[in-house]
């Protein structure tokens, strides 16, 4: 392959063109986008004046016709396994969005025609590489924290939404919408198992047409690895503390994006103590002072936004841009997205939900936001 890879992009709505676009256009030294596809003609025009590339009306006019080295399949979510599909069946390396498919049987075959192709298959997992998460890993990793017990993830707010991203039948609603970030690094952090999982959903979208959930609380649990509890809610009026805290035998951690604060003891020097028997001494209860140690991380990075998402969507094209001219190894590992898969699957069978029959403009196949 050639050191600039030649791009077409399946849907110029808000992730093709708010996020891959955006991105593609201050990276043409490696990346040049030379078709877009989209069912808006505004929004074909929008990318000829972007990259003056060739556009299409749908994807499948696109791979049809392009000639391309890699396919970012940025359609709506219940077409991203056809199109990633068909991609990967003309030996066209694909970058997904999430989520990568519905089922783990429908990614196993995803997979199984990458392969066959001998085709890259690279998901669109960005939030893996939040500096945040990264530095996360890190402190973990050092042992300070001792052994990692609960970690809870809160993903929420209070917001009302009428768009397509409320309708069961667009493969929407908050787990499989906003899911796919923290349940790609709670997989992460989870370990190579696969967890048991637990999940309650909750649907309401008030006066408007929606019908899939906007709350989902995800429990996932196991032998060898961390407690992680996940939540993911539209109906939080007030915030619950950081995205982040982790308890860990030694300490803890919280934070979010904009930075991190953990404290730690060390066991030689805390206070000697010994276990009273039979019973209290004096009818007193245990106390004493730890000798914590704080420290602190702040995200900065004066050529990206508060919480470093340019930073993400960058790191990502790189190790993909590597992957594909130099034969290096993909960071976001496909196993890992089949547990990703494979947890959200559970969560829906457990929470089948009424199902509105779908007005027009979303059962329309060439519709791409």
């Amino acid at each position: 392959m050639s050191k600039v890879i030649r791009v077409g992009i399946a849907g110029y709505g808000r992730s093709g063109c708010g996020i891959h676009a955006n991105w593609l256009k201050n990276d043409r030294e490696r990346f040049q986008v030379v078709a877009v596809a989209d069912n808006i003609p505004e929004r074909r025009q929008d990318a000829q004046n972007d990259f003056s590339c060739d556009v299409y009306e749908n994807h499948r006019e696109l791979l049809e016709k392009a000639k391309i080295d890699l396919f970012v399949n940025a359609t709506p979510s219940r077409f991203h396994l056809e199109a990633s599909k068909m991609a990967l069946g003309k030996g066209i390396n694909t970058l997904g969005e999430k989520p990568s498919a519905p089922t783990v049987k429908d990614y196993d075959e995803l997979i199984g025609i990458a392969a066959a192709n001998k085709a890259v298959f690279y998901p669109f997992q960005n939030s893996r590489f939040y500096p945040f998460f990264i530095k996360m890993q890190e402190i973990i990793k050092s042992g300070v924290l001792g052994d990692i017990v609960y970690i809870r993830s809160n993903w929420s707010g209070f917001a009302r939404r009428w768009d397509w991203q409320t309708m069961q039948g667009e493969l929407a609603g908050n787990l499989w919408n906003t899911g796919p970030h923290p349940v790609d690094q709670a997989v992460v952090l989870f370990g190579q198992e696969y967890p048991d999982v637990f999940c309650k959903m909750y649907a309401n979208h008030f006066p408007f047409e929606g019908d899939a959930e906007n709350f989902c609380l995800l429990m996932l649990t196991g032998k060898n690895s961390p407690t992680i509890e996940v939540c993911i809610s539209s109906l939080q009026a007030y915030p619950q503390g950081d995205m982040y805290n982790i308890s860990g035998t030694l300490g803890g951690l919280t934070g979010g994006p904009s930075g991190l604060k953990w404290k730690y003891y060390v066991p030689s020097e805390a206070p000697k103590q010994t276990q009273w028997k039979p019973w209290s001494q004096n009818r007193q209860y245990c106390g004493e002072q730890l000798p914590w140690n704080n420290e602190s991380w702040e995200y900065n990075d004066q050529n990206s936004n508060a919480t470093g998402f340019s930073t993400m969507v960058r790191a990502l094209y790189s190790n993909l841009y590597d992957v594909l001219v130099n034969g290096a190894e993909q960071i976001i590992k496909l196993e890992e997205v089949r547990r990703q898969i494979f947890i959200m699957e559970e969560a829906h069978k457990q929470n089948p939900l009424p199902l509105k029959p779908s007005k027009s403009i979303y059962t329309n196949p060439l519709v791409q936001d």
